[in-house]
């Protein structure tokens, strides 16, 4: 396989630089690895994967800690493919069940599941690994056909794992490797009981391995638990830079009904390719979406009420570029590779530290720059206090700043004069054929198409609208059910008192001017005062000049 057949999706893209002087034969990595690595340019190991893989293929438990983006997922990939047997090898047709999976990875989100099946998929092409992914969302009947069909490496999120796990459809009894990534984050999702209940499936024997960016006491109560001896490992110093040096970072106080418009204009910026913008909640997600739509942009969304296909089609877009931005909750600030990604925006403060390292380690990857903007609104300026204070950033105070600060403009480097759309607004005839209410000028849109506005007198109507008829009284003589209405519409718009069977010259203007004269005029439905008088009955001469 050349590098070219790679997938056209694959991303290997981390933020740390190989060492030159050391390579994966030196490491203890077996040849088939390394030729599947070195066939997508792969050749030299990473800071966390010098530092794991020649402990990790030795069978010895493990907590490896490094920055989003440092490698770590090929770090235990390439340590579990080398601990299993595969088919075509003498030492798989001695394992007491072949077919039933000798590997498990569990992750917290699909899109990393299906990420990290990709990482171990490329790097076994030489030994043909069966590797599966398992996540919630999607129908049963394939996973279990394949689980039936024999798997060497299962990686999935917790509650889709234990659904089959309680069928007795997946066993874990035979499980030699298991591996927790992002297991900090696993924690803060809830899926610790999830978590506790597969271990327990697996051999007390097994080799247990956990990767995460931080490190929090939870995690090493768990450690404590079900892991027996395990080697610490740590890519960086103690006292290194958490986000990465190669991001800039800018921080705003603004106002939640400018932020959009911050977000249109910083979407304009040349060499602006990529952007992920991250929300808290998933109406905030699609709301901020729609409107980047309506502005002009391609935009993207993700988030939980989506289905799965929904969401891996949005990122397909997003890193082919056919969509410039991608809205996202936190389901995508974990462990998603998307190489070149120029801007990260937190459209709204981030919770706390950790989330705000995942969403801006989103860019300035693999030695590339990269922008990180958080807008933070007045209600969230005590939190973001104490994540500056935390990750010792120079952002304690913060400006108030909205959408046309010249120093907005110039830090960020949007182009003077730039708008927040791109596209005009949609002309009224286009907004009614839609079924758009239109609310310019006081008028009311018409859903039929209708005509609507003010009519000649100031008062607002409503022709062809989906109106409830109105009850009606019995004409006076002289009137006929058509013309009484209009008399009395004529009568109270122009502040006169007609006479009985009079027509205004203006009203006989208009009848005169219909195809032939004789077209019937509208029925009107809708009275214009509180009352219900008689139809013969006229109202009092006005007093006004």
């Amino acid at each position: 396989m050349s590098p070219s057949s790679a997938p056209e999706d694959y991303v290997h893209d981390p933020v740390a630089e190989a060492d030159p002087q050391v390579t994966f034969e030196e490491l203890g990595v077996m040849p088939d690895i390394v030729e599947a690595l070195a066939e997508i340019n792969i050749t030299h190991p990473f800071p966390i994967q010098a530092l794991s893989i020649p402990i990790a293929i030795q069978g010895t438990d493990m907590i490896g800690q490094a920055r989003t983006g440092t490698g770590k997922t090929l770090a235990f990939g390439i340590s579990l493919l080398q601990r299993i047997a595969v088919q075509g090898e003498p030492e798989y047709e001695e394992l007491e069940a072949p077919g039933k999976p000798q590997a498990l990875v569990m992750c917290p989100t699909r899109e990393l599941a299906l990420q990290v099946t990709r990482d171990i998929a490329i790097a076994s092409t030489k030994r043909k690994a069966r590797v599966m992914t398992v996540y919630g969302g999607v129908g049963y009947d394939p996973q279990l056909d394949q689980l039936t069909a024999g798997v060497d490496v299962v990686v999935g999120t917790p509650g889709r794992l234990k659904d089959l796990a309680d069928r007795r459809a997946l066993d874990l009894s035979h499980v030699r490797v298991l591996v927790l990534d992002e297991a900090d984050e696993m924690l803060d999702l809830g899926f610790l009981p999830d978590v506790e209940k597969l271990i327990a499936k697996t051999p007390k024997t097994r080799q247990t391995m956990m990767f995460s960016a931080t490190m929090p006491s939870a995690i090493v109560a768990l450690s404590r638990t079900h892991l027996s001896h395990p080697v610490n490992v740590r890519a960086e110093a103690h006292d290194a830079q958490a986000t990465v040096p190669d991001t800039t970072q800018f921080v705003y106080q603004a106002h939640n009904l400018d932020k959009p418009e911050i977000v249109a204009k910083l979407l304009q910026v040349p060499g602006a390719n990529r952007i992920m913008v991250f929300c808290k909640t998933k109406r905030g997600v699609q709301r901020l979406t729609d409107d980047l739509i309506d502005r002009g942009f391609d935009a993207a969304c993700i988030h939980g009420d989506l289905t799965q296909v929904s969401r891996e089609k949005a990122l397909k877009r997003f890193r082919e570029g056919k969509a410039q931005v991608i809205v996202a909750t936190d389901v995508a600030a974990r462990g998603i590779d998307v190489a070149q990604v120029t801007h990260v925006v937190n459209f709204e403060c981030p919770d706390d530290e950790k989330t705000y390292v995942h969403r801006i380690g989103r860019t300035g990857r693999a030695g590339n720059t990269g922008v990180a903007v958080t807008l933070v609104d007045w209600a969230d300026v005590t939190r973001w206090k104490v994540i500056n204070r935390v990750l010792d950033l120079p952002f304690g105070e913060i400006e108030e700043t909205y959408s046309t600060s010249p120093k907005l403009m110039e830090q960020l480097e949007i182009p003077a004069g730039t708008k927040g759309r791109i596209v005009p607004t949609k002309p009224r005839a286009e907004r009614e054929d839609r079924g758009e209410m239109l609310e310019s000028h006081g008028g009311h849109g018409s859903r039929d198409g209708g005509r609507g506005g003010r009519d000649r007198g100031g008062r607002t109507s409503d022709r062809g609208g989906d109106r409830r008829e109105r009850p009606r009284t019995k004409p006076s003589e002289g009137e006929s059910a058509e013309g009484g209405p209009r008399r009395e519409r004529v009568r109270r718009r122009n502040g006169e008192v007609l006479a009985e069977g009079a027509v205004p010259a203006a009203v006989a203007s208009e009848a005169g001017d219909a195809e032939g004269g004789a077209s019937k005029p509208r029925r009107r439905r809708r009275r214009r005062s509180g009352g219900s008088p008689d139809a013969g009955t006229a109202p009092a001469p006005s007093t006004e000049s």
